[in-house]
């Protein structure tokens, strides 16, 4: 099954209750397999840039990847080499939001978090920088697949405080790692196994900050079989809670198999010329 058929995605993103724009970015496409979510940071607009310039340029050079390699006749399928890929465009694009940063006053000390995932071969890569998240729910159970780069969860980690200490601290957004802020960024990246019926969130902390894992879950599991729904609700409940932030999500639900990507890499190729 082609990869278009075999994904249904959705997006929903709102300012919020309380701030006046809306810096976060979003880019899915089922097609392709990508899903990219951006939270951005910055004085005046340079956060809504910074999260523009991310989700738009990774999601440019991935897919001259996947068309340079449907043309060469070659399929994606191990998951060092899309992990690699994956590394070097994310290092390209914080260079350029870096270069961006120190290149306009405007934009001095913008940045912005990134979590993405690329669907192939009944896999899925996952990358983040930040504190951008990404759930799995699978069979009603919730799982994060990521953790925060936030002195938050290094306090944590440490045991320094509790988990119910950090649900009300006040620094709950200082994040440790960031695209744009230095010229090089390390990036988190893990890979895992699909199946159909997984649904798979990516969303900004403006939802995680507003409702707890469980709520997710059992939104998410209610709502599966309506996803427009699911993401509708999910962001609805967000600013009922107080919608302090900006708040995004991509719902990403996998409908069949997609692990023989030979038959429905040519067919994209066709579409894309």
């Amino acid at each position: 099954m082609k990869l278009a058929d075999a994904l249904e995605m959705v997006t929903r993103t709102d300012p919020g209750m309380v701030r006046s724009h809306n810096e976060d970015a979003l880019y899915a496409n089922a097609g392709l397999g990508i899903g990219i979510l951006a939270d951005g940071m910055g004085g005046y607009n340079a956060g809504e840039v910074a999260s523009g310039m991310a989700t738009m340029r990774l999601a440019e050079d991935l897919a001259r990847i996947i068309v340079s390699e449907a043309e060469h006749g070659r399929s994606l399928s191990d998951p060092a080499v899309v992990g690699q890929h994956i590394v070097d465009e994310i290092g390209a694009t914080n260079q350029t939001i870096f270069n961006a940063s120190h290149s306009c006053a405007q934009y001095a000390g913008m940045g912005t978090t990134l979590v993405m995932a690329w669907f192939y071969n009944n896999r899925m890569s996952v990358a983040h920088v930040g504190d951008s998240r990404l759930y799995r729910l699978r069979d009603k159970n919730l799982e994060l697949l990521t953790r925060d780069h936030s002195l938050l969860q290094e306090q944590l980690d440490d045991g320094i405080i509790t988990a119910e200490q950090a649900r009300h601290a006040e620094y709950r957004n200082l994040v440790t790692r960031a695209l744009g802020v230095d010229p090089a960024v390390e990036v988190e990246v893990n890979d895992y196994e699909m199946r159909p019926g997984d649904i798979v969130l990516l969303c900004s902390d403006g939802l995680n900050d507003m409702i707890d894992d469980d709520e997710i879950a059992l939104s998410l599991s209610t709502l599966a079989g309506n996803l427009p729904l699911a993401a509708e609700h999910l962001v609805n409940l967000s600013n009922d809670n107080g919608g302090r932030d900006n708040v995004s999500v991509i719902l990403v639900k996998v409908l069949g198999d997609y692990g023989s990507p030979g038959a429905w890499w040519q067919r994209l190729l066709a579409r894309l010329k």
